[in-house]
């Protein structure tokens, strides 16, 4: 009989896992996660929007046993990304998350885990099956990862690590291994909201719950449709994703946050390629499917599609008011993609109601000007 698997073992699968370039790596039992009962709640309250893929598989997806019954403990790692500072956007450029935009963290992580879970075996001298899950199947990778010690969910929804941030990919690895389990992290968010005074949209509609149908990590990316017009002016700059709630976190300040040495060189392939930093809107709005494909490989972007990322910039040009963008937008205007069309004429209508404002305030000045007063300042005393 095999012996059993003690805190020893944890700790060399942890090392191992260190040794491959993860920043963080704990143990999980293979029950329920916290937080896992919320999901029938929050589906039915429609906060998925039009993902139903997440309707799909819930009692897989709330119970590592359900999805794999031969599962014994979970083992999950943590990986910081671009975790630089950075400034404002400018004007007529494009927002995008800081995730995106270099190597898809789909294959980065998902090569190494894969690695971890083969090593194990040898490891720990016994035949070891796995499944390996980065951000692909009906698992819950935020609440296991706060029951493997990584960090504790916060009012934003995201995992924090008291070191590292939220700035975290995560990977999840089911094993038929029984490895003893870490000690969760306490919640360490207290009193703060500054996450949801944050939010562009009010989409963290109460501490720890998120209405994903109006955050803007949804409208920009796994929304199939027009982007309803009461979002758009929130939208801002956003064309893919956004980092908001994360940018106002005080575990994310430099003076509180640490990130370890890249050794295994995998930051440096998640890091965003130069056209992805904050990228121009007149870049952007020129692109068509062959070159959006060719600027979009082996990037987390491809998850947009192309027509997707037009109908962002299309929003946010109307909202930079960047008059130089108006042919780019007339011509969309003209597309034959019905969603692409609307949104490009929104984006006129916009920049026409700058220009007609624009207009008013300089008919304003000069009227002032000719009666010897400052626009704006009354004559009465």
């Amino acid at each position: 009989m095999a012996r059993a698997l003690n805190e020893a073992d944890r700790e060399r699968v942890k090392a191992l896992a260190g040794s491959l370039g993860f920043d963080l790596a704990g143990v999980a039992p293979a029950l329920p996660p916290p937080h896992a009962e919320r999901l029938p709640e929050w589906l039915a309250r429609g906060y998925a929007g039009g993902m139903a893929w997440l309707e799909r598989r819930v009692e897989e997806r709330t119970d590592p046993r359900r999805l794999w019954p031969e599962v014994r403990s979970v083992v999950v790692v943590g990986l910081v990304y671009d975790p630089g500072e950075r400034g404002a956007v400018s004007p007529g450029h494009a927002d995008v998350a800081r995730y995106a935009g270099g190597d898809d963290y789909h294959d980065v992580l998902g090569e190494r885990l894969r690695a971890l879970g083969v090593a194990l075996e040898a490891l720990l001298g016994r035949p070891v099956a796995f499944r390996a899950y980065v951000d692909t199947g009906p698992v819950l990778e935020r609440p296991l990862a706060a029951a493997a010690g990584l960090g504790w969910i916060g009012k934003n929804t995201l995992l924090i690590h008291p070191r590292l941030g939220s700035y975290l990919f995560l990977g999840v690895l089911l094993t038929d291994a029984a490895l003893p389990p870490d000690a969760p992290e306490p919640d360490h968010c207290g009193s703060c909201r500054a996450c949801l005074d944050a939010c562009p949209t009010g989409a963290l509609v109460e501490p720890g719950v998120l209405d994903a149908s109006i955050c803007l990590s949804y409208t920009t990316i796994e929304l199939r449709d027009a982007v309803p017009e009461a979002l758009r002016a929130a939208h801002g700059a956003h064309v893919f994703g956004c980092d908001v709630c994360q940018e106002v976190c005080p575990w994310n300040t430099r003076e509180r946050r640490g990130v370890p040495p890249d050794a295994a060189g995998l930051r440096a392939r998640l890091a965003p390629r130069n056209e992805w930093r904050a990228p121009s809107l007149a870049w952007l709005l020129s692109l068509d499917e062959d070159a959006w494909r060719a600027a979009t490989r082996r990037t987390a972007l491809r998850r947009a599609k192309h027509r997707f990322l037009l109908r962002n910039a299309l929003i946010a040009a109307g909202n930079a008011g960047d008059a130089a963008l108006e042919p780019l937008l007339r011509a969309h205007a003209a597309s034959e993609d019905a969603i692409v069309a609307e949104h490009a004429r929104w984006a006129l209508a916009r920049l026409e109601a700058r220009a007609a404002e624009a207009q008013a305030g300089l008919r304003a000045a000069s009227r002032a000007s000719a009666s010897g007063r400052s626009p704006g300042v009354s004559s009465s005393s």
